[in-house]
């Protein structure tokens, strides 16, 4: 009924400018006109609440500026008011519909590349396109199929006459038998509301629109022509997602009517760039996916992939045979998760909103849709090339709200003359350098390169972004999707983040790795404490062999020092040595204070040469206070302190000979020394040789001429543990013997005192130097 009107009221409008154009009265009553249906309405699958793409086919003697009645001056302006908007000629199609009692949301859509009229007839959204023939008239039984139809056209003419041409030619493609349109049918129905749930039906967006699906399930049924729908849907799953772009989808080969229209090529630089084409089968054939691009394109993926899985798995259940249940096989419930909304609004951690406002609600709807146009440019060309991004995605549903910040000057009429377009993105974490994404510069140059282009662009018109994050978007954005709202959608975000394999294995491979540090703690404390109980017991065994081995090599070197003695006597005579003197001397204190403590009692002779030996070995002696003091002082004496087993130790080797130092003491041994060379060694000698104690015992006793007996003393050094042996040098550093590995070291890595990266006998690298490496500030180590 709508289009009856809607025809009756363009062959009016026709008659009218034909009637203005001044012709006769025969001229005027066969001009005609027509009107033409394409897309979901033309093959019968339209759904309630769908648009309805028409096209209104008028004669030469109209033009596209008497179809919107641009250009009209009106008799009563008055001159100089320039600031008015252009009023519409009201004898012009555009104007006849727009006071129409029964038309609402009037909005045309004059700049963009194809002119358009949307509007509501009657609560039928309708989406009027205009195509001028290159003939005076339109009869009644016009073909729109014969490629001279489109001779002498323009592009706009061309591309609206292409909707009609192209969706009589899909039918006639798949219409072998009536079994297979119905199947082509129910596919196409099936395809086109997956798509608005998942939120990819949209071709201006960057998506597939109706068309493009059309031309999709017609090729799947070309290559299983026999399919059943259930089994077609599962083909045309599996053949797109393992389709390999940029390869085209074409129906029919394409062909030249030698109408001086440009065909599709796949040979020309132009349509190399193309990311995903699909190739309309009338003729002027051209690409009909012209705004898919990279970013929509992995979108368009990534659901083929998900709908195949759930496809594939329906299928593979029903194979099994009493897997699928009966009753949600009849009502279609089975078919419930493949039709389940997206979840665009939980599924990025970051947003950005795009709201487009005007100063009236005629203005408003105009500049949205010019915005509307123009927004996959923003997304796809601006944000996604020139951002660090690993995913990018438009939602093509507009919200018909404000959401912009509060702090924005916005009028009252403009927040409620406003739609809001949402962006959804993912940063790429390995590009992102710093910690802040700034977009204003591809906000502004969306601003001055393409919203400029409208026009009139009336002052109030713009778009306002704004940033939120997940947990902040609006609620409007979850009551059409989710039963029970943004509580209801946060709940479904943390069930699909705890789902997602990704995240569990990495739970479990920290789960794992934690499992592993407790263990190899637990291990180590085992062997910590095993290496413990073996030490102690090796050093409780040490300490007896160490003991009863220092014992017996104290007898045999005794016994062999006796003989030497005894030899040295009987060729020397009975002059005694200084050292046996002090060796006598410190034997009689010894005794004196043994028997002044009172503990001289009868001992075996096992006893006495065990107290001779520790005698000996400096363990019964005490501090050496001088004979002179008497006995009252050795009374009076405390009793002497037994060394502990390092000090015994250490005692052995300074008794060598061997210099002991600890860590305690300077690192640098000798460093009080002063070499022979050094200025000032006379002095210090002759200081050292002052405070040398002089022996009054001695003073008369003239040193012998022959030269002393030499006695040697060696010692078996044991070590229990391990350290690093360094070399001195006569300063007493340490000499260069490698780096931290003993490895030479080609690359710089800082300055450490100690070391000093140089060329030495083992190559170029990092050496030890006994001293703080002092470098430069102006040198530099690469």
């Amino acid at each position: 009924r709508v289009l009856v009107k809607m025809g009756n009221l363009h062959r009016e409008w026709v008659r009218s400018v034909a009637t203005k154009r001044g012709l006769n009265a025969d001229a005027v009553d066969s001009a005609g006109g027509e009107l033409f249906t394409s897309g979901s309405y033309r093959l019968g699958v339209h759904e309630p609440g769908a648009d309805i793409d028409t096209i209104a086919v008028a004669p030469n003697i109209c033009t596209r500026d008497d179809f919107f009645g641009s250009g009209y001056i009106s008799p009563n302006k008055i001159e100089g008011d320039d600031d008015e908007a252009p009023e519409r000629d009201p004898d012009s199609l555009a104007e006849r519909i727009r006071r129409h009692p029964d038309v609402t949301n009037f909005v045309p859509v004059e700049n963009a590349a194809v002119p358009i009229l949307t509007f509501d007839w009657e609560g039928i959204n309708i989406d009027l396109l205009f195509a001028q023939l290159n003939s005076p008239s339109v009869s009644s039984n016009f073909d729109v199929d014969d490629d001279m139809v489109l001779s002498g056209v323009d592009s706009a003419t061309e591309k609206s006459l292409n909707g009609p041409r192209v969706t009589n030619l899909i039918a006639a493609l798949v219409s072998g038998t009536e079994q297979r349109y119905q199947t082509f049918l129910t596919v196409v129905r099936l395809v086109r509301k997956w798509a608005k749930s998942r939120g990819l039906y949209s071709n201006k967006m960057g998506y597939w629109g109706g068309v493009n699906i059309n031309m999709a399930v017609a090729l799947v049924l070309q290559l299983y022509p026999n399919a059943c729908p259930a089994s077609l849907l599962r083909k045309f799953f599996l053949v797109f997602k393992s389709w390999r772009w940029p390869n085209p989808v074409m129906l029919t080969k394409p062909h030249d009517a030698e109408l001086g229209l440009p065909v599709w090529n796949s040979h020309q630089a132009a349509t190399m760039r193309q990311v995903a084409p699909m190739i309309t089968p009338a003729y002027p054939a051209m690409n009909s996916t012209l705004s898919v691009s990279r970013q929509t394109l992995q979108i368009l993926h990534e659901e083929f992939c998900r709908g195949h899985i759930i496809v594939d798995k329906l299928y593979k259940d029903f194979q099994r045979g009493d897997v699928l249940d009966e009753e949600e096989v009849e009502s279609g419930e089975i078919w419930k998760e493949l039709f389940e909304p997206s979840d665009f609004f939980i599924g990025y951690p970051h947003y950005l909103s795009v709201c487009v406002v005007g100063p009236t609600q005629q203005d408003a709807q105009s500049w949205a849709g010019f915005v509307e146009s123009r927004l996959r440019k923003l997304v796809s060309d601006m944000l996604g090339r020139s951002l660090p991004l690993s995913k990018i995605q438009l939602w093509p549903k507009k919200f018909d709200a404000c959401v912009a910040d509060r702090t924005a000057l916005l009028t009252h009429a403009q927040r409620a003359n406003s739609i809001t377009y949402f962006i959804g993105f993912r940063v790429d974490t390995l590009r992102m350098r710093g910690d802040q994404l700034d977009v204003e510069r591809q906000l502004t140059n969306f601003r001055n390169y393409e919203l400029s282009r409208f026009h009139p662009l009336v002052p109030g018109m713009d778009i306002l972004p704004r940033s939120f994050g997940v947990k902040e978007l609006p609620k409007v954005c979850f009551e059409d999707i989710y039963d029970g709202g943004k509580v209801a959608a946060m709940k479904r975000r943390r069930r699909l983040i705890e789902a997602d394999p990704k995240r569990q294995e990495a739970k479990n491979k920290k789960k794992l790795a934690k499992l592993k540090k407790k263990m190899e703690a637990m291990q180590r404390k085992k062997q910590e404490a095993e290496s413990a109980s073996a030490k102690l017991e090796e050093d409780e065994t040490a300490d007896v062999g160490v003991k009863e081995g220092a014992e017996e090599e104290d007898i045999l070197e005794s016994r062999k020092r006796k003989r030497e003695e005894k030899g040295a006597m009987a060729q020397e005579g009975p002059v005694k040595g200084e050292e046996e003197e002090e060796e006598a001397a410190l034997l009689e204190s010894a005794l004196d204070a043994i028997e002044g403590a009172g503990v001289l009692q009868h001992k075996t002779r096992e006893e006495a040469e065990i107290d001779r030996q520790k005698l000996l070995a400096g363990e019964l002696l005490g501090d050496g206070e001088d004979e002179a003091d008497g006995g009252d002082a050795i009374k009076n004496e405390k009793p002497v302190r037994k060394l502990t087993r390092e000090e015994r130790e250490a005692e052995i080797l300074r008794r060598s000979g061997l210099v002991i130092v600890s860590d305690d003491e300077a690192t640098v041994i000798g460093g009080n020394r002063i070499l022979p060379w050094r200025h000032g060694y006379k002095q210090a000698m002759a200081v050292v040789k002052k405070e040398e104690p002089s022996d009054s015992n001695n003073e008369d006793v003239k040193p012998s001429k022959k030269p002393k007996a030499s006695i040697r003393v060696r010692t078996t050094i044991k070590f229990k543990t391990k350290f690093d042996v360094v070399e001195l040098d006569a300063s007493g550093c340490v000499i260069d013997k490698g780096d931290d590995d003993f490895m030479p070291s080609l690359k710089w890595i800082g300055r450490k005192g100690g070391f000093e990266f140089k060329l030495s006998d083992r190559g170029l690298g990092y050496y030890r130097t006994g001293k703080k490496v002092v470098v430069p500030s102006n040198v530099a180590y690469s």
